[in-house]
């Protein structure tokens, strides 16, 4: 990433505190990274936390930069794109991690392109995140490249090929993070009920978590793979995954993800309609 790139943030809230640190904790410079926000205690924050400039109006914050990173609520989106439209004379790189918003919408209303759409998640918070991304057709390839060097400061980054694929994203990636939070929370309070003090089985069920995704991540096996490694014949693991999926868990994860895919899709929609 070239030095003098300025990269602004239209939106000052968890995901764009998590991409600033990510880049700065990287060498980025913080003089080459401005915010803008509403929120006037927000920004104080972001100046406190990372000595850049901030900004209240999106429109002076936008025409000092050549890439700008979306980072605020769907419903609002249409009306920063629209405020840009009126007021930015240059073209730069927008880079959008709204949940939902169509690259096709984003430029509709902008009057421009180029066009990354991303989606994050959560565990960027700890340089640990998981992101998908699309590029429409008028994004470079040195652009792609800036793209996965700001979205891979805060974990790993992968393209994907259209707008459909990162709605599976938003369900796999973007609210997986809740679905294994729920997993412990369950393991947890089972252990609870099993004997275990709380802290204990809280403690337990997170290191678990922990420990088998660096298994997964570490190990030249699939999960397939590793799963059947731990799972001795007649044992106790065999007995808890046969209650699984008696019970069709695989089915019952399909679902959900589907749920939160669907859900995705119709957030689109309901924006294309702004």
């Amino acid at each position: 990433m070239e030095k003098t790139t300025t990269i602004g943030f239209i939106g000052a809230g968890n995901m764009a505190y998590a991409l600033i640190s990510g880049l700065i904790d990287g060498g980025f410079s913080a003089q080459n990274i401005k915010v803008s926000d509403k929120n006037a205690t927000l920004l104080s924050q972001r100046e406190i936390d990372f000595g850049i400039e901030t900004f209240s109006d999106n429109t002076q914050l936008a025409n000092q930069c050549e890439v700008i990173v979306f980072a605020v609520k769907p419903q609002i989106l249409a009306t920063v794109c629209k405020e840009l439209q009126a007021h930015i004379i240059h073209k730069p790189l927008i880079i959008s991690i709204v949940a939902g918003a169509k690259s096709t919408s984003i430029a509709h209303w902008l009057g421009w392109a180029p066009i990354v759409r991303a989606m994050p998640n959560t565990p960027a918070l700890l340089g640990m995140g998981a992101t998908g991304m699309m590029a429409n057709e008028a994004v470079s390839a040195e652009q792609k490249v800036l793209t996965e060097q700001i979205l891979g400061s805060v974990g790993k980054c992968f393209w994907v090929a259209n707008e459909q694929m990162l709605d599976a994203v938003t369900a796999l990636s973007g609210s997986g993070p809740a679905y294994f939070f729920l997993m412990i929370e369950a393991m947890a309070h089972t252990g609870t009920a099993l004997g275990l003090n709380e802290e204990t089985a809280k403690q337990l069920s997170i290191q678990t978590a922990l420990g088998a995704s660096m298994m997964a991540d570490q190990s030249e096996g699939s999960p397939y793979q590793l799963r059947a490694k731990v799972t001795s014949k007649n044992g106790t693991t065999q007995a808890a995954i046969e209650s699984f999926q008696n019970q069709d868990f695989e089915a019952v994860v399909a679902r959900a993800m589907r749920s939160a895919f669907d859900r995705a899709q119709k957030i689109g929609f309901e924006l294309d309609n702004e």
